[in-house]
C-alpha cells in the first residue's frame, strides 16, 4: 500500500508532541527533592511520587495494553515500574517505554496504523492503533499536567515555560 503524506505527517506531529512531554517530565522530575516525594494534596489522591511513577508508566503500560496484554501482566508491569523511586529511574522508565512504543508503531503498516483494531482487557471492543497513539499522548499530558501543579503547591519554582 501507498504511503499517505498526512498519515505519515500526523504521526510526526505525534511522535513530536509525545517526545515533548517526555522532555519536559524529565526537567520537572529532575526539580524534585527527594523529602517531597511523599506529598500528598488530599488523603485520596495519589502522592507525588506516584503521580510520577504512573506518568512515566504510561507508554510502556499503554502499549503492553494495546497489544492485548492480560491484566495480571499490566499489573506486574506496573509493580515494576512502582519501585522506581528515584529521578534517574523514573526517567529510565519513561524514556524505554518511549522508545518500545516508537519501534511498534513505526512497524505497523499504514494500514495497520489506521486500520488495525486491538482490544484492552478492561473493554468489550477494539481500538484501531492510531487513535490508541492519540490517547496515549492526551494521556500523558493529563498527568504531567498533575505534575505540574503537584509542583506549583509544593513551592516549586515552575512556569509554562517548563511545558514547552
Amino acid at each position: 500500500m501507498e504511503s499517505t503524506p498526512g498519515v505519515q505527517e500526523m504521526k510526526q506531529f505525534l511522535w513530536e508532541e509525545l517526545e515533548l512531554i517526555v522532555r519536559t517530565t524529565e526537567n520537572l522530575i529532575k526539580k524534585v527533592a527527594p523529602d517531597d516525594w511523599s506529598y500528598r494534596p488530599r488523603e485520596n489522591m495519589r502522592s507525588l511520587l506516584e503521580i510520577a511513577q504512573h506518568l512515566v508508566a504510561i507508554p510502556s503500560v499503554d502499549l503492553l495494553i494495546l497489544q492485548e496484554g492480560k491484566e495480571e501482566e499490566v499489573k506486574k508491569l506496573e509493580t515494576e515500574i512502582a519501585k522506581a523511586t528515584d529521578a534517574d529511574s523514573l526517567i529510565r522508565w519513561m524514556t524505554e517505554g518511549l522508545n518500545d512504543l516508537k519501534e511498534y508503531m513505526n512497524g505497523l503498516s499504514e494500514d495497520e496504523f489506521i486500520h488495525k483494531k486491538t482490544k484492552p482487557f478492561y473493554l468489550d471492543h477494539g481500538t484501531e492503533q492510531a487513535k490508541w497513539l492519540v490517547e496515549i499522548v492526551t494521556h500523558t499530558m493529563h498527568h504531567r499536567s498533575q505534575l505540574f501543579t503537584y509542583l506549583k503547591q509544593t513551592g516549586y519554582e515552575v512556569s509554562m515555560f517548563d511545558l514547552y
